[in-house]
Formats: C-alpha cells, sequence, structure tokens
C-alpha cells in the first residue's frame, strides 16, 4: 500500500468498517474479462481467518463462474464524503475501504448454511433471532468466501 498512513491493520478497526458496509462486491474471471456482482453479505473472524457468507439463487452466471475458477477479488466500502476544494487538486474524498482475495466454497453441510444465513441476516438486518428454516437453506446456495488476502485503508476528515 502507497499510503501506509491510511492503511488500518488493526483487526478491531476493519471490523467496525465491516459493520458499515451494505454490500460486499465480488469480481469474478470470465474467460479473461471482469465480472462484479454486488451482494448482501454477513461474515465472521475467527482466529484471524475472514470468512464472508452469501446467497443466491442455485443457478444462474455466478454460480457457473463459481465452478470454473472459484477465485475472486472482493471490495466493499463506506463513509464516502467528498471535500470540495477552491480547486480541482485542492478537492478531497474521506472514506473507508477494503479490498482483498479468496476462494469461494459452496456451502453443502446444513449447520453451516444455517450459521451462513444467520450471519447474513443478521448483518443485513441488525435483528440476531432469525430462525433459520430447512426449507429456507433448501431453496437457496449458500457460498462462503475464505479471504486470503485483505488489505484495510482509510481517510477521515
Amino acid at each position: 500500500m502507497r499510503r501506509k498512513d491510511r492503511e488500518v491493520v488493526d483487526v478491531e478497526q476493519i471490523e467496525e468498517i465491516f459493520k458499515s458496509c451494505n454490500c460486499c462486491r465480488l469480481g469474478f474471471n470470465d474467460r479473461g474479462k471482469v465480472y462484479i456482482v454486488p451482494m448482501n453479505f454477513g461474515y465472521e473472524i475467527n482466529e484471524g481467518v475472514y470468512t464472508f457468507y452469501f446467497h443466491s439463487a442455485k443457478s444462474g452466471r455466478k454460480i457457473d463462474l463459481i465452478k470454473q475458477n472459484n477465485q475472486v477479488g472482493f471490495e466493499l466500502d463506506t463513509n464516502y464524503i467528498l471535500k470540495v476544494g477552491e480547486s480541482a487538486t485542492e478537492c478531497t474524498a474521506f472514506y473507508q475501504s477494503i479490498i482483498g482475495n479468496g476462494t469461494l466454497l459452496f456451502v453443502e453441510d446444513n449447520d453451516e448454511k444455517s450459521l451462513g444465513m444467520s450471519k447474513l441476516m443478521s448483518k443485513t438486518t441488525g435483528k440476531n433471532d432469525w430462525e433459520i428454516s430447512q426449507k429456507m437453506i433448501d431453496c437457496v446456495c449458500i457460498f462462503k468466501l475464505v479471504v486470503d488476502e485483505i488489505s484495510c485503508k482509510q481517510h477521515l476528515n
């Protein structure tokens, strides 16, 4: 990272940024072209390993791409504020962002599917007591992103 003064490495601070992000964008390699998909997400951090959970339909372009190459890039951002200056070179932006790479895996275990849906629903709604039924789990595809590399950056006031 070029601007080390803006780098965030503290796990608790990174988690606070995760909490304020509403969308995780996944970047797939689609035959040499980039295909980016914005997604709702849930996450957990266990022993320094970041795992994101997603749900989708069981078929479609995204599912086909995961089967072809499950290595993806991801991006999240939040708290963007533009500070306009007197000239174009005096303008600056305040923000928090996270980027990285990881491996997408289909979740097959019902307990982990339930965990993933619970994390996703909690993150999306702020409500923690969702009942996740087997019927709900059966009708969607649950997959997770196990993060291999992560970089977090912020520029605040």
